[in-house]
């Protein structure tokens, strides 16, 4: 496409459109179809030339410029701008470098801007850093110059129109038929599980599979920094979403506010979209005090790891003793699944645990599932990972809440 002829067309319907009047968007649309026919006399274009520059100049007038069509492609899941000249995105696992480029740094801020305004966030040299939900359910953050260098940077995870559910994830290989079927089970007899794994390795993805498996006629409460879960199988669910401050710096509402809310209307479980703070605290003794079932996700690079950040998040946040926070954890959680993508890019589960409490001030773990790589000449050539998830000699060790679910402890 001419970027020339672009811009040329774009400055003759500025001329042409009368700012004083609130155009619709079919009048707008109109606009730009004439003053592109109109140019089409002057240089040959064809039909297939023609809607791609009224497009191009529709969405630069009226939506989010050169990224609404890679917004609306269904087979981009993650889109990175690094300032006006750099923009990435991520199809079937892997990154690639798009051959577009935004007029000026000035007008990827005025697309900013539209995006985080129309859902009630703010983002300015005073607060240059917001995380929002944008209406088709994408998360979107936003850092700004000064703190930027290279210019407005901004990062948007897409997800799926219909969510993933644990069908397809054993599809695709993440984890087999009897570790889903087991996790069914623990999701049914309420224990607490927390999933862990690094950025991008499918963590929401994961927990919106895994609560498919809650019964219908429970009363469900998720809490998240931004609403991303997609949970359509609970018709008694309630949704709840943190607030920034204004700014004046009030009228902030943070995940330990709605937490401790949750706890006032009357929830059978409690889903913590993720835990990455002091809200870690009030999430355990949630689970402690008779929100059995509840489920949460944290980033961690291990099934135990996980375990020690939340000790650091209770700590950096409450004067409670180093054993008085283990006990707490320990009681709280009754499985780890930990989740990573490996080296091909794939998100699998690596690791399914049971934790079975302390013993000497350490926890411990009971593996039910691990992920064991077959290694081989193929493995090599292709550069995929093979494998799969294994179950472990392990009985499941806790079993009381298995026989109150009237459910076999044979998993």
């Amino acid at each position: 496409m001419n970027q020339n002829l672009v811009n040329e067309i774009k400055a003759a319907i500025n001329e042409r459109i009368d700012l004083k009047r609130n155009l619709s968007d079919e009048e707008i649309s109109e606009i730009v179809e004439k003053s592109v026919f109109e140019k089409s006399r002057e240089i040959i274009l064809s039909t297939c030339e023609k809607k791609e520059i009224i497009s191009s100049i529709f969405n630069s007038l009226r939506r989010l410029d050169i990224i609404q069509p890679v917004l609306e492609d269904p087979g981009i899941t993650e889109i990175m701008i690094n300032g006006p000249d750099n923009i990435f995105i991520e199809r079937n696992g892997k990154s690639e470098r798009l051959d577009l480029h935004f007029e000026s740094s000035q007008k990827l801020e005025d697309i900013i801007q539209i995006m985080v305004t129309a859902v009630n966030r703010t983002v300015n040299e005073s607060t240059p850093i917001v995380d929002a939900r944008l209406k088709d359910g994408s998360r979107i953050n936003v850092v700004l110059p000064p703190i930027a260098l290279n210019g407005p940077i901004v990062t948007i995870r897409k997800f799926p129109d219909k969510p993933v559910n644990m069908e397809k994830l054993i599809e695709l290989g993440s984890l087999t038929a009897q570790a889903a079927d087991t996790l069914r089970k623990l999701v049914v007899a309420k224990y607490n599980i927390f999933i862990s794994g690094g950025t991008g390795s499918g963590k929401t993805t994961f927990l919106n599979a895994l609560s498919n498996y809650i019964p219908q006629d429970e009363r469900i409460i998720t809490i998240e920094d931004s609403a991303e879960l997609q949970i359509h199988n609970i018709p008694n669910l309630v949704r709840l979403e943190t607030r920034n401050a204004n700014l004046e710096g009030r009228g902030e509402i943070t995940i330990r506010d709605l937490i401790k809310t949750s706890l006032r209307m009357r929830p059978n479980r409690i889903i913590v979209g993720e835990v990455r703070g002091p809200e870690a605290i009030d999430m355990l003794q949630a689970m402690n005090t008779g929100h059995d079932g509840s489920l949460s996700t944290g980033h961690a690079n291990s099934a135990m790891d996980m375990l020690s950040r939340l000790e650091t998040m209770i700590l950096s946040s409450s004067a409670i003793p180093l054993e008085a926070v283990r006990k707490q954890i320990a009681s709280a959680i009754d499985i780890i699944v930990f989740l990573s993508r490996l080296r091909d890019k794939s998100r699998r589960t690596l690791e399914i645990s049971e934790v079975l409490g302390l013993e000497n001030g350490q926890y411990m773990l009971n593996p039910l599932f691990s992920f064991e790589e077959v290694h081989g000449d193929n493995t090599g050539l292709t550069g995929k990972v093979t494998g799969c998830l294994e179950r472990s000699a392990n009985p499941l060790v806790n079993t009381q809440k298995m026989i109150n679910a009237g459910l076999s402890c044979d998993i």
